[in-house]
């Protein structure tokens, strides 16, 4: 069933560009110009995913972000902005976003990844993925040599957790596919951040990336 998507974005003419994408694909199309008429809207219409401007004139995409994985953990949100900055990327992550693109990105993939999205991938602009790795390598997250990887201080199942972190699934979603309950899952997390010494979601998953080759 192709889903339907509430575009939460202040700039009109980039509206209309992703509302012309979208409609030639058959979306079904909802608009917001405000933080607050995007979550208003997002309480009554219940999309399955959202595009999400990360900088709007009432508060930011990251805060949004955040209430609505707490109000429906299954909405998939896809940030959408023009900042190719590290920093923001690992914070859209850690916020619980599910993808970041640029704003320049062609339609065709731009079309593409809203599918990848919805479909419960994780995606990330190509043009910054170079940059994020890099900075994923020098995280103050003490990176150790092969002989010292923390990794190998998780229990098989903190391993499993640990990867679909990864992938940027939430906790619902982990626990949908291993059989465990939300809390379950969130114990497993907070083992998983002592034993790696990070103190943030996006922190665990970038020490997996980094240290298991993925």
């Amino acid at each position: 069933m192709t889903p339907a998507i509430l575009v939460i974005e202040d700039e009109l003419p980039m509206r209309r560009v992703l509302r012309t994408a979208l409609g030639i694909e058959g979306y079904q199309i909802w608009e917001a110009s405000s933080k607050t008429e995007g979550l208003s809207m997002f309480g009554k219409r219940a999309p399955q995913a959202i595009l999400l401007d990360l900088g709007l004139p009432d508060g930011n995409g990251f805060e949004a972000c955040r209430q609505i994985r707490k109000a429906q953990p299954d909405t998939r949100v896809l940030f959408l902005t023009s900042f190719a900055d590290e920093d923001i990327v690992l914070e859209s992550i850690d916020a619980g976003g599910d993808g970041y693109l640029l704003k320049e990105i062609d339609e065709e993939n731009l079309v593409q990844a809203i599918r990848n999205v919805a479909a419960g991938k994780s995606i990330l602009d190509p043009a910054i993925t170079r940059r994020v790795l890099e900075r994923v390598k020098n995280m103050d997250t003490h990176l150790e040599t092969p002989s010292t990887n923390r990794l190998g201080s998780l229990s098989p199942q903190e391993r499993r957790v640990l990867a679909l972190v990864a992938e940027g699934k939430t906790n619902k979603e982990i626990g949908q596919a291993l059989v465990l309950s939300d809390k379950t899952v969130k114990n497993y997390l907070s083992n998983i951040m002592e034993k790696l010494q990070v103190a943030r979601r996006s922190q665990a998953a970038a020490y997996f990336v980094h240290h298991s080759g993925k």
